[in-house]
């Protein structure tokens, strides 16, 4: 993957050969916090979305690169960068991953693989490497492209809403638990969401 700051990435993995990343609720609750924890720090979520065997993020990128351990510093250390090892966005997903596949490896007493070897992130505010069907190919198909290239990010924001509807899961996506739509049109008082970044894209 690779990130510039100031633009809006969608960011997805599913699991290994497609099996289950999220087996009881608890994971999916733990999952949040992983990223809470380890992206959050580095960006604005405008979206999200846990599917059983996938997710789903979109992300406004503040930084790609912070010290290492931002959560245990302080604004002082934060500054004086050369008082701490940094660490890219990049490696912050793969340690997000990583240690979520350690609990459930523990909790279902497995060993391998959960999640697929490479992330994607597709920038969706720089549009000459976007292909105009690219929502068409792993995760399925709900919407028909013939959008311009301004309107990507209503175009994800919407697909990455519509999955659990897509998926079977529910008949509203409102009534989906693990992804952001509440937040946004129930009042749910998310933490994740970013509702100023969401509406200077003009999303809501």
């Amino acid at each position: 993957m690779h990130f510039e700051k100031n633009h809006l990435y969608h960011i997805y993995n599913r699991g290994n050969i497609s099996q289950k990343i999220f087996y009881q609720r608890d994971n999916y609750l733990f999952f949040l916090k992983k990223i809470k924890q380890y992206v959050t720090p580095y960006g604005d979520i405008l979206a999200w979305c846990l599917m059983p065997n996938h997710f789903h993020l979109m992300v406004y990128v503040n930084h790609v690169e912070l010290p290492a351990f931002i959560e245990r510093l302080t604004r002082s250390e934060i500054l004086n960068k050369s008082s701490a090892k940094n660490r890219t966005f990049n490696e912050s997903i793969g340690i997000m991953l990583r240690t979520y596949t350690r609990a459930i490896q523990k909790q279902e007493k497995t060993n391998g693989s959960l999640f697929q070897e490479h992330t994607k992130a597709i920038c969706l505010t720089r549009h000459d490497g976007i292909d105009k069907a690219w929502f068409d190919m792993e995760y399925g198909t709900i919407i028909s492209q013939s959008s311009s290239e301004k309107e990507y990010p209503a175009v994800c924001f919407k697909y990455i809403h519509q999955n659990p509807v897509a998926a079977n899961l529910c008949d509203e996506s409102t009534s989906w638990e693990f992804c952001s739509v509440p937040d946004y049109c129930d009042g749910r008082n998310g933490k994740l969401v970013n509702r100023q970044r969401a509406e200077e894209f003009g999303l809501i």
